[in-house]
């Protein structure tokens, strides 16, 4: 009969607050604070642009509906992380939505986000 060896034991309280990682490969990034603030104004153009995203992916994919898909979600990420989206950001957006006029016409929602940034 095999000798009982000790097997290690981990053992983990409370973590709140704290960043670990367990494994030879393992990665680990932090990110404390607060959850970002949203004025009506922000809130209104994210719901726009996710709507938006998601009238697009029914869309006949174009270069064009591809580039506007990656800077709604760029958009979409930055004021979801900080509450809201830079003016070089918003700036894009509007281009892309200028080049893509025949896109607001057809798509409502493209019209919406078209007119919350003032187009």
């Amino acid at each position: 009969m095999a000798s009982e060896e000790r097997q290690p034991q981990v053992s983990i309280g409370d973590v709140s607050g704290s960043t670990f990682a367990v494994g030879s490969r393992a990665d680990v990034r932090s990110y404390h604070g607060t959850t970002p603030s949203y004025n009506d104004d922000a809130e209104r153009l994210l719901a726009a642009l996710r709507e938006l995203r998601a009238d697009l992916s029914g869309a006949r994919t174009t270069g064009q509906c591809e580039e506007l898909d990656s800077a709604l979600a760029d958009a979409e990420d930055e004021i979801a992380r900080t509450g809201s989206a830079g003016e070089s950001r918003l700036r894009r957006l509007r281009e892309l939505l200028t080049d893509a006029a025949s896109l607001t016409t057809v798509l409502t929602s493209a019209g919406t986000v078209a007119g919350l940034l003032g187009l």
